[in-house]
């Protein structure tokens, strides 16, 4: 520990040695996130003393100094980001039982430990979480595998004492997030302050409203890794565009948390684009590219799935329009948006692989080029680059024969109950088009995912109890796929006067597309509506 605030306010219970180490702080490392949240329990239990502006530094320098490297955080980026979703990631049951029964397993994934200090962390949960030494002693079932539950079973032997969850879970995180890895060994030698001012093209994704096309222009604000920010999108579905401003801050050299807003004023509707936003995003280490997300609501449940590719006078490409061509079309329209597109470029310059053939340059501008394409009958369904001149977007077109099915995503989802004494948590459904790919098989790997698909929502019951009538109580969905919770409290109207929690599916119908026997393509997604949140895992101060 070199920061000599960090000692001098750290240090009063976390002894030094002779090589400067604090105890426990020197053998951790985490987010930016897993700082802020562990100083403010050293507040909240242990009585430290720190101002905000105290608080904010020993943040950045714990982060920058003892953080993730890229390659270690990327895995778990969906915990920062807000994100529901399912966790495939956990090994084995017995590792769920242990780590993941009352949070998300990227919680302990977004930490790397040595072996002492995972041992510690296992005592403090039992030492404050009767629930958690429960867990921890429940015999194994199974060891840590490649696939969750393709695992190995434990065979306790008679007369033994049996192995546990909470050994295997520990011997597991000793494993898989050791202090010192290869990973962070390489990343902190070749960390450096994080030059992003310049010009960035967005391409982001809104879920229930589309793409969005802009610029994001970042200017140096107080201190190196601060930075001030203006965005402008435009919608490529004829939706509204927005301009906003605000400002970043970086991590670790690599890793941004923002926040912007258009300055709109008055009651806004949740799903509203003038709602202000945060900002997680992760950099490549050369500084070119970075994705993420920029979410709001009181759940985080709204957001852009973000992409930036730098504007640096080279030509870039940052999106297309539309999403994809079908096989055998001819002079189909494609926009192909970017930054420094040269003069003078032919159909020759402009390669969007075999089987594809530009006819036309209908349009160009140095941020826009507007071309016809032909796809021959027979082009093989995929994922094909697009290239103009010396700039590629890998893997941006799909090419596709048939909509085969559609999915609804998020495949699984949670709504809160709100209204009455605590805010809603909505949620916002899509239908997602797919080509069964070379092999001509659904659901397999080589699956084509073609673009957004017209449809209709709807709710049906999903049947878990027996007289379940949780379609009539947890709330509504919009034709577009817009979900609203009911009001959180008692309801007399119910049996028992439950609450007006319940668990539905989520429907998508198409409007147009059809399966081999002309009935319209359908899917389901699951809906859990449940009580409002009563605790929050967030650290939303890390943006400022």
């Amino acid at each position: 520990m070199t920061d000599a605030l960090t000692r001098e306010k750290c240090g009063a219970c976390h002894t030094a040695d002779a090589k400067g180490n604090l105890s426990r702080i020197s053998w951790v490392r985490t987010t930016p996130e897993g700082w802020d949240q562990a100083i403010k329990r050293m507040v909240r239990l242990n009585g430290a003393a720190l101002t905000p502006d105290e608080a904010r530094h020993i943040v950045h320098y714990l982060a920058d100094s003892h953080g993730l490297a890229p390659d270690e955080a990327r895995p778990v980026s969906y915990l920062v980001e807000h994100r529901v979703i399912d966790e495939t990631n956990i090994p084995s049951e017995s590792v769920r039982t242990s780590c993941a029964a009352c949070h998300a397993f990227a919680q302990p994934l977004s930490w790397r430990r040595s072996s002492h200090e995972w041992k510690l962390l296992q005592d403090f949960h039992i030492a404050l979480y009767s629930q958690a030494d429960s867990q921890y002693r429940r015999p194994a079932v199974d060891e840590p595998g490649e696939v969750f539950g393709q695992t190995t079973p434990v065979v306790h032997k008679p007369g033994a004492i049996p192995l546990t969850s909470g050994q295997v879970a520990l011997a597991y995180l000793r494993k898989v997030a050791p202090l010192h890895s290869p990973e962070w060994d390489a990343w902190s030698q070749r960390e450096q302050s994080p030059h992003l001012a310049g010009k960035w093209l967005v391409s982001a994704h809104l879920p229930g409203k589309g793409v969005y096309f802009g610029t994001l222009e970042v200017t140096p604000g107080a201190s190196g890794e601060a930075f001030v920010t203006h965005t402008t999108l435009q919608s490529l579905n004829g939706g509204p565009s927005l301009s906003t401003s605000g400002g970043g801050v970086v991590y670790g050299g690599y890793t941004w948390r923002g926040r912007a807003q258009t300055g709109a004023t008055g009651k806004l509707a949740p799903d509203s684009l003038d709602q202000p936003v945060r900002e997680v995003m992760q950099f490549s280490s050369d500084r070119k590219s970075a994705v993420g997300r920029w979410f709001w609501g009181e759940y985080q449940e709204f957001g852009y799935d973000v992409t930036l590719a730098r504007a640096d006078g080279a030509p870039v490409i940052g999106a297309i329009s539309p999403g994809g061509i079908r096989a055998g079309a001819k002079g189909q329209a494609l926009r192909i948006l970017g930054d420094a597109f040269p003069a003078g470029l032919t159909t020759r310059d402009i390669d969007l692989g075999k089987g594809l053939t530009v006819t036309r340059i209908a349009s160009a501008t140095p941020g826009e080029l507007v071309v016809d394409v032909d796809a021959a009958a027979d082009v093989a369904s995929g994922l094909h680059d697009v290239t103009v001149g010396s700039a590629v977007l890998p893997a941006a077109l799909p090419v596709w024969h048939t909509l085969s099915y559609i999915k609804v995503t998020p495949e699984t989802a949670i709504a809160r109950l709100g209204g009455a004494a605590h805010p809603a948590g909505y949620g916002q459904f899509e239908a997602w088009g797919y080509d069964a790919g070379p092999d001509g098989k659904p659901h397999t790997a080589d699956d084509v995912k073609v673009g957004l698909v017209d449809a209709d929502f709807s709710i049906e019951p999903f049947r878990s109890t027996w007289y379940d009538d949780d379609i009539k109580y947890v709330g509504g969905i919009s034709k577009a796929g817009f979900f609203t919770p009911n009001l959180d409290g008692p309801n007399p109207q119910r049996s028992g006067d439950r609450d007006n929690l319940g668990t539905v599916w989520v429907v998508a119908t198409a409007k147009t597309a059809r399966d081999s026997h002309g009935d319209p393509l359908s899917a389901k997604a699951y809906l859990v509506v449940a009580v409002p949140s009563f605790k929050r895992w967030d650290q939303p101060e890390v943006t400022q």
